[in-house]
C-alpha cells in the first residue's frame, strides 16, 4: 500500500538575535505533508513575484506547514472564515506557476 504522506524533518536554529542577552536555541521536529515540498519549491521558483529570493522559500514552507494543519482540522472554527480565501490563494499560486516563463 502506498504511503499517504511524505515525512520531513525541520530544524530551526537561532543564528543572530537582535537581543544577544540569552543563549541561542534550536528546535527540530518531524511533520507529514501530502505534497512533495521539494518538488513544489523547484516548480514554483520565481513564479510569485517576490523581490527577495528567500521570501519565496519562506512563504512556501510556511504555507505548506500551515495548510496541512488546516486541512487536518477543517472543522475547527478558527479556519471556517479563512478556508474560501485559502482556496483562492492556492488557485492563484497554481496559475502563476503555470504561467511561468520558460
Amino acid at each position: 500500500m502506498a504511503k499517504k504522506f511524505n515525512q520531513y524533518q525541520l530544524t530551526l536554529t537561532e543564528i543572530n538575535l537582535k537581543n544577544q542577552s540569552k543563549e541561542k536555541q534550536s528546535l527540530t521536529f518531524e511533520f507529514e505533508n501530502h505534497d512533495d515540498i521539494f518538488s513544489i519549491l523547484n516548480r514554483t521558483k520565481e513564479t510569485q513575484g517576490f523581490k527577495n529570493a528567500n521570501d519565496e522559500m519562506d512563504f512556501f514552507i510556511g504555507l505548506k506547514l500551515f495548510s496541512e494543519v488546516m486541512l487536518r482540522n477543517k472543522k475547527n472554527p478558527l479556519f471556517e472564515d479563512f478556508f474560501p480565501y485559502f482556496i483562492d490563494l492556492m488557485n492563484k499560486i497554481k496559475e502563476n506557476a503555470q504561467n511561468k516563463p520558460k
